[in-house]
């Protein structure tokens, strides 16, 4: 990729405060790891989503979309390509009746704080998780017995081929901690379903969960969340605290001592630090457990 030739491109569409040279991925991601990333784009609209992706496709330029990086761990490499990322321009909203039409930019807790609002209910699992909306689309989010895929009617879509689409909830096929949608597919809207509930209902769930999370959860650390899925018939941070890991670390990443299925970053931590915490505690549970613990945590960047 020649980046000389490619910027010029770009900044024929995109204003220069849209457009981020060599810049370090831990500036954008919750874990506060990662080099840089040749250039991240902050796209305004689906026209401009389209014409990166086009010229992606045409230059043959890897890319990878993120929104508030709270599920992501960037290589200590950086990433060598375009990182396209869905912020402010993305967080507006639409309400009608019980639907909301929400930009992908838009956090996840200011979408529960807006159905809170207008009295709507069925997105609260969502007030602590600080992610994107679009990010949680891919993802199914969830929490707390909640999941994107029950409140989903449909999405927009630029695809991997810079086309436009509509995907159903039928169509987006959403299952645990995963959708249809391709990681190279851009979710940029999203009309959500929710139910009329009352001010002090919804209040009394959001304010309950809130106290779950802070007594539960190391969110005065930087890291990804829930670093694996949950195992059939288990719970991976019951299983790392039971085989004596809370507290491990390697280098500055270490098994949470508050919760055992976090990795945080308590100063310096690289992703090398992270991922080889990751192996020894897959190892772990492997041998003691006999249970293969899947990654959650999306990692991006090295040799892309």
């Amino acid at each position: 990729m020649d980046k000389k030739i490619i910027l010029e491109e770009i900044k024929a569409f995109l204003e220069s405060d849209q457009i981020l040279i060599d810049e370090p991925l831990k500036n954008h991601t919750y874990f506060k790891i990662g080099g840089p990333a040749d250039i991240v784009v902050i796209p305004e609209s689906p026209g401009q989503i389209k014409r990166i992706i086009q010229l992606c496709l045409r230059e043959s330029i890897p890319y990878y979309v993120i929104g508030n990086g709270t599920n992501l761990l960037a290589a200590d490499e950086g990433f060598r390509g375009i990182i396209i990322k869905m912020a402010k321009p993305f967080c507006g909203a639409r309400i009608k009746e019980n639907r909301i039409c929400v930009g992908a930019g838009m956090l996840l807790p200011h979408l529960s704080q807006l159905a809170f609002k207008h009295r709507l209910t069925g997105i609260e699992f969502a007030c602590g998780i600080p992610g994107s909306v679009g990010g949680a689309v891919i993802m199914n989010a969830g929490a707390y017995g909640g999941e994107m895929k029950d409140i989903i009617s449909r999405a927009k879509v630029i695809t991997s081929k810079g086309e436009e689409k509509i995907y159903s909830k039928e169509d987006l096929s959403v299952q645990y901690r995963q959708s249809m949608v391709d990681t190279e597919d851009i979710v940029y809207e999203i009309e959500l379903e929710l139910k009329p509930s009352t001010e002090e209902e919804i209040k009394r769930v959001m304010d309950d969960l809130t106290a779950k999370r802070e007594e539960k959860q190391p969110l005065e650390m930087p890291s990804a969340g829930s670093i694996f899925k949950k195992p059939d018939g288990h719970y991976a941070g019951a299983l790392i605290e039971d085989a004596g890991l809370k507290g491990f670390r390697v280098g500055d990443a270490q098994v949470s001592p508050k919760h055992a299925g976090f990795i945080v970053n308590v100063g310096n931590a690289t992703a090398a630090d992270v991922l080889a915490l990751i192996d020894q505690i897959k190892q772990k549970i492997k041998e003691k457990f006999n249970v293969e613990l899947e990654q959650e945590v999306k990692y991006i960047g090295g040799n892309n």
